[in-house]
């Protein structure tokens, strides 16, 4: 059974398509307009062998709040729906991981329970002309419409490019690790029966 999603978004600030095929091989057609955003996507798809095309189009001129909070969105939106009921999956996943001088740690529950603990401090305001702060915004609004609990944790970091692309390399080893299976788990792996 194929765990795929398509979901579209459209605002008066955003018009976001977006298709997510869990089970992949690490595909990445992304067009957001912010091309660092496009580099970390493109990076969360192939470290975590996940299938996912975007075609976003937002307010960029007026900054890229909006494009990252609603991609954000949209991307939760269709971890959610590809997982469906969740029977057979791990639903925990955690990575450790280096980026020369940069180490991040994520660990995230598929539990159905939103929540993003972010202790992270950028050592650089920015990244190139993106707000570093927003790649919290991206991800509270991801755990938010994915029913996701994580934690994502900076333990060093000494540049700011390496540290986005540990978090985003991780998360995907994270999530990829969460949603794989286990043929041992009898529906969802919770004492209460669902997710």
């Amino acid at each position: 059974m194929s765990r795929c999603a398509e979901i579209r978004r459209t605002t008066g600030e955003t018009d976001i398509f977006l298709k997510l095929e869990l089970d992949g091989s690490g595909k990445g057609d992304i067009a957001t307009g912010i091309p660092f955003l496009d580099h970390m996507l493109t990076l969360f798809a192939r470290h975590g062998f996940f299938d996912l095309e975007v075609k976003a189009k937002g307010d960029i001129e007026v900054d890229y709040h909006h494009t990252m909070e609603d991609l954000g969105i949209v991307m939760g939106e269709a971890i959610a729906k590809a997982a469906g009921e969740k029977k057979g999956i791990r639903r925990y996943g955690n990575f450790l991981l280096p980026m020369d001088e940069t180490l991040v740690l994520v660990a995230l529950d598929l539990s159905g329970r939103a929540g993003l603990y972010y202790d992270v401090t950028p050592p650089a305001p920015q990244v190139k002309d993106i707000d570093a702060r927003l790649f919290y915004e991206f991800f509270q609004a991801l755990c938010a419409h994915a029913g996701l609990n994580m934690h994502i944790r900076m333990l060093a970091s000494g540049e700011v490019h390496h540290l986005f692309e540990a978090m985003f390399k991780g998360f995907a080893k994270a999530l990829d690790q969460a949603l794989s299976t286990d043929p041992r788990i009898d529906g969802v792996l919770s004492t209460k029966g669902s997710l």
